[in-house]
């Protein structure tokens, strides 16, 4: 596979008030937040639109299990059926089944130091729809 990540898709970390957090930003960094934290829009080196997501999540939140750390990586993919499987060969941890929805398809591994890592092969037309 040639191109494996082809950007950041998103940061998400925990927070004990992910409102106020939200607050914080827009006040003091200008970030329009909504409720699901700041989408950046910024073009590929192709000249497509392409978007990454800030999200700001509630610390209990059981959606970075396995993994116990305050944050959660998602990298943009191309082919992410194909990913997965390279991925299981090299013997990377692979968690749980692939996930689709009308925005994209979404995949999880961990590193060496269980930081669960979510692989997204996005479907931009969706948001560029809306905007």
């Amino acid at each position: 596979m040639k191109n494996r990540v082809t950007g950041l898709g998103g940061f998400f970390f925990k927070t004990e008030n992910p409102d106020q957090i939200k607050e914080w930003y827009k006040t003091h960094l200008g970030i329009p937040t909504d409720q699901y934290g700041w989408t950046f829009w910024w073009y590929d080196e192709n000249g497509e639109k392409c978007s990454t997501q800030w999200s700001p999540f509630q610390q209990s939140t059981s959606y970075f299990k396995p993994s116990e750390k305050q944050f959660m990586m998602n990298f943009r993919v191309e082919n992410l059926v194909e990913l997965l499987k390279v991925l299981k060969e090299e013997g990377v941890t692979v968690v749980g089944d692939i996930e689709e929805y009308d925005y994209g398809k979404f995949g999880w591994i961990l590193d060496p130091e269980n930081n669960k890592i979510e692989l997204w092969e996005p479907n931009d037309s969706v948001f560029l729809e809306n905007k």
